[in-house]
């Protein structure tokens, strides 16, 4: 069925054009693709996790993090870390860097992160969580945001009572992942929590974890009674997700994939994009795995053809030859022409004579 629910969410004073939000991932939601999924549909797109240390931010990662450049607003920075004042004072200085909405990790199961206290393991402090949150609200006059998880385990989950707590600081909309920390990614997403945080907060609640259809963020949407869906591993390989949710929330209906015309093009803006923003020697690193995603994703492809493109691209070292790999694999329509050969080797990896 159509969603019929007559307005859309909002963040503090900015109004979402839809209900679909890229989730941060670290390693994933770079500056080139954060562009690309807004082309193709997502409402608010949200940066790569950045560290509450100022002393860190001199790296050349964390740069290439907190650059917004050339993006539309609202511009979306997500920080992490477990004192209190330092993530009051990272919110205040990317605040003066441009970012228009503040969000604070409490959701990442990464051990390098729980292991300092921070992400998903602040949700076993309650008390902290609270003076973080009321802390980093008094900070900045941005709205800021909470992405959480329901618990730190299946005898720990304090989703509601962190909810709540989040409201009472300020907290101006929540995400929520389906799965303790514990779960990590294994398992599946589960909704039933979702649905009590919703409501139990009057602030606007985003569902995550395992939307990876139009009808499966209808569902969730049905189920939860959340104001939007926030896709995070459902969008690597597909950016197209955002505006076939978008079409399957408005019609009711599947929109037809992409030709394969569209998805050439995508794919060659993605890289010129990757290249562009790294410098050709990390951007053709950085490609591969974004290219091992489209290749995943193309149920065209058997197992064994996804394996062997990914194994050629993989061997490549260069743009101009990431390039010519993308316009071969599309020269061929389907997509079952025998892989291109890696520059000097086979497809099985061998050297050629």
């Amino acid at each position: 069925m159509p969603d019929t629910r007559p307005s859309l969410p909002r963040i503090g004073d900015h109004a979402l054009p839809n209900r679909l939000i890229l989730a941060p991932m670290a390693g994933v939601t770079d500056r080139p693709f954060r562009q690309l999924c807004r082309r193709l549909g997502a409402g608010v797109v949200v940066g790569e996790m950045v560290t509450s240390d100022p002393s860190l931010w001199h790296t050349r990662k964390s740069r290439l993090r907190m650059d917004h450049r050339g993006e539309p607003g609202p511009r979306a920075v997500q920080i992490a870390g477990g004192d209190a004042e330092m993530l009051a004072e990272a919110a205040r200085l990317n605040a003066e860097m441009g970012a228009e909405i503040i969000d604070i990790n409490m959701g990442c199961p990464a051990k390098k992160v729980c292991n300092k206290a921070a992400g998903s393991a602040l949700l076993r402090d309650e008390a902290l969580v609270a003076e973080i949150l009321e802390t980093v609200v008094a900070a900045v006059r941005v709205p800021v945001t909470l992405k959480i998880r329901t618990g730190w385990c299946a005898e720990s989950n304090n989703g509601v009572r962190i909810a709540r707590l989040a409201e009472a600081a300020g907290i101006q909309a929540l995400s929520v992942h389906g799965r303790h920390r514990q779960q990590r990614f294994t398992g599946q997403a589960e909704y039933d929590t979702i649905a009590e945080i919703k409501a139990a907060v009057g602030i606007p609640v985003f569902a995550n974890g395992d939307i990876d259809s139009p009808e499966k963020a209808a569902a969730v949407l049905d189920y939860t009674g959340a104001d939007a869906v926030m896709v995070g591993r459902g969008a690597q390989g597909n950016p197209w997700i955002f505006r076939e949710i978008d079409h399957y929330l408005r019609h009711g209906e599947r929109l037809a994939p992409p030709a394969d015309e569209e998805r050439a093009a995508v794919l060659r803006d993605h890289l010129t994009a990757l290249h562009d923003f790294y410098g050709e020697h990390m951007g053709v690193r950085i490609a591969r795995k974004h290219v091992g995603w489209y290749l995943a994703g193309d149920t065209r492809l058997t197992t064994e053809r996804q394996r062997d493109y990914k194994a050629t691209f993989n061997g490549l070292q260069s743009a101009a030859a990431q390039h010519r790999f993308i316009d071969d694999c599309f020269r061929h329509a389907p997509l079952e022409a025998a892989a291109p050969k890696r520059e000097g080797m086979t497809s099985k990896g061998t050297r050629a004579a």
